[in-house]
């Protein structure tokens, strides 16, 4: 219901209310302080499965608000974070796997290349977000399981995959015929940090529907961490991997 409107990306901190039980969460940096933490517990001791966070006290009437319930309904944050944002949160990894041989191919750089053009079309929105997510220690994992003979779309997504390496990407590429013995999942996925996973849709015809599903479960995370590196192992890194 009300986040710090002095951070940075305007995304957190946050106090957000549930409306049905009326139960409240706090979003914000986790203190890490032993001396702080240790002065806590000397009030309230903190159980294994708890954490403390800080909020700043310019939002104390953000916080106040909402324990006064005084809000207006049906307010909300700032919208569905998208995968920049979850990469610019990323600590430690970020990993996709591709599964599908075609994803819009009404993509103009796509219908150039079609068309014997250079296919390029402006990427610095991506690769700007992915050097500076590199540049502070986050590594970034791609790994595409394609059919061959590759199709169009693959082949001119392999050219242009050098800025996603140039930009500090990883990226590997296993033919299907050596991945029949994998369970692998229904759709697309990222991974954040080994604990996020976000599942992306796409239409029959390959176009991104919007749609995601995001989980922490763990049994699920567990799966699809176990199956990401299954795939990464037996995968060809892209300077390797000659379209066929």
């Amino acid at each position: 219901m009300g986040g710090d409107p002095n951070s940075p990306d305007d995304k957190c901190p946050a106090v957000y209310v549930d409306p049905e039980t009326g139960d409240f969460y706090f979003q914000g940096k986790t203190v890490k302080d032993p001396v702080l933490l240790a002065e806590i517990s000397r009030h309230s001791p903190i159980g294994a499965d708890e954490t403390v966070v800080c909020l700043a006290s310019r939002m104390k009437a953000i916080i106040a608000e909402a324990a006064a319930g005084t809000y207006e309904a049906g307010r909300v944050g700032h919208g569905p974070v998208s995968i920049r944002d979850m990469i610019r949160g990323a600590r430690y990894s970020a990993v996709h796997l591709e599964t599908r041989d075609t994803y819009d191919p009404t993509h103009p750089a796509f219908q150039d290349f079609l068309n014997g053009g250079p296919g390029r079309y402006d990427r610095s929105g991506w690769t700007e977000t992915v050097r500076a997510a590199v540049e502070r220690g986050v590594r970034i994992r791609r790994a595409r399981v394609i059919s061959e003979p590759v199709s169009d779309y693959i082949r001119w997504e392999h050219m242009i995959t050098d800025e996603n390496v140039a930009a500090g990407e990883e990226v590997r590429w296993l033919p299907r015929r050596r991945a029949f013995d994998l369970l692998l999942p229904g759709s697309d996925f990222w991974m954040f940090d080994g604990r996020v996973v976000c599942f992306n849709f796409n239409a029959g015809s390959g176009e991104d529907t919007g749609e995601e599903e995001f989980s922490i479960e763990p049994d699920l995370v567990t799966r699809c961490v176990a199956t990401f590196e299954q795939v990464w192992e037996r995968a060809i890194p892209h300077t390797q991997y000659q379209p066929r």
